[in-house]
């Protein structure tokens, strides 16, 4: 791998030539002829740089953009290569949305782990949007994401089905009542929801265009923990996937509300770049595989 774009990617991401010259086990003046002998190959200037800061420049953010996508190809090129030889080890980027990052991820890293500790796995938890955009540059090898993915770009593949709910605080008076309601008479109820472009909220927004209503008052809130928070509190009700309550229904914090219709049922996918897969990326996914398969992860 063409070394100048290592050192122009490290520069830029620590700010500063000092910082990425003790990183990269280099001297500074190295690093700076480095990033010169670049900026004459490219034709441009690429920094803008004072005595307080170094900046990207519009030249500088289109090399950059795309040397963080050719370093990512070259290792996965590499670790391909070495797969040849080796047992499942190496690193490997994974990406997951909050719920199955949060909640499930950690479990099937902890299995993977114990059978394959020369696994190095990195963690990205962001919502289902941002993964899916991490995954097409290159800078995940993996993304686990709530819902479907309706693109081509990415490889993508159904792992398994998520049970999602509808929550409220202990004290709210629907826990009380025995009979089955209707999902549309919630439509008075505070909805406590996650952002756009999350999978929680797009599951929302889907069973509200399947029953035809429209809540009347909405809250936005940026993770599920503070959502369960506050369905506890009493401020609203919520649609929250069954991985997510397992502890608040059995301490008695939350309760499920019985709706006709219910558990609303949602996907899970998995999404990767390249039919090639290295022995610790198959690993992963086989380690996934099997972790979903299992009846017992899935009860309340």
């Amino acid at each position: 791998m063409d070394q100048h774009l290592e050192v122009f990617v490290k520069v830029v991401e620590k700010e500063n030539f000092s910082k990425a010259a003790e990183e990269l086990h280099m001297t500074q003046p190295a690093v700076s002829q480095y990033i010169r002998t670049l900026e004459e190959s490219v034709g441009t200037r690429l920094l803008e740089r004072s005595n307080k800061y170094v900046r990207l420049n519009k030249a500088g953010e289109i090399v950059y953009h795309h040397a963080k996508e050719i370093i990512a190809l070259y290792t996965k090129m590499q670790s391909l290569v070495d797969d040849l030889t080796k047992r499942a080890s190496g690193p490997i980027a994974i990406g997951a949305s909050y719920t199955f990052g949060e909640y499930i991820l950690p479990h099937i890293i902890a299995k993977m782990q114990e059978q394959f500790p020369l696994i190095n796995p990195s963690i990205r938890i962001q919502n289902t949007k941002e993964i899916i955009e991490l995954v097409k540059k290159h800078q995940l090898d993996i993304g686990i994401i709530e819902g479907l993915y309706k693109q081509d770009i990415l490889n993508s593949e159904v792992v398994s089905k998520d049970r999602m709910v509808i929550v409220a605080g202990p004290r709210h008076p629907l826990l009380s009542q025995t009979e089955e309601i209707k999902i549309s008479d919630l439509e008075e109820e505070t909805w406590i929801l996650r952002e756009e472009g999350s999978g929680t909220r797009e599951a929302a927004e889907n069973l509200f265009e399947m029953y035809e209503f429209t809540p009347k008052k909405i809250m936005v809130f940026g993770s599920t923990q503070l959502i369960k928070e506050s369905v506890e509190a009493g401020l609203g009700i919520s649609l929250l996937s069954s991985w997510a309550i397992k502890k608040e229904l059995t301490n008695g914090y939350i309760g499920i509300i019985n709706a006709k219709g219910l558990p609303f049922k949602r996907n899970f996918s998995i999404l990767t770049h390249t039919s090639y897969q290295t022995k610790a990326l198959k690993t992963f996914i086989e380690t996934l595989r099997d972790y979903l398969a299992d009846p017992s992860k899935h009860t309340f």
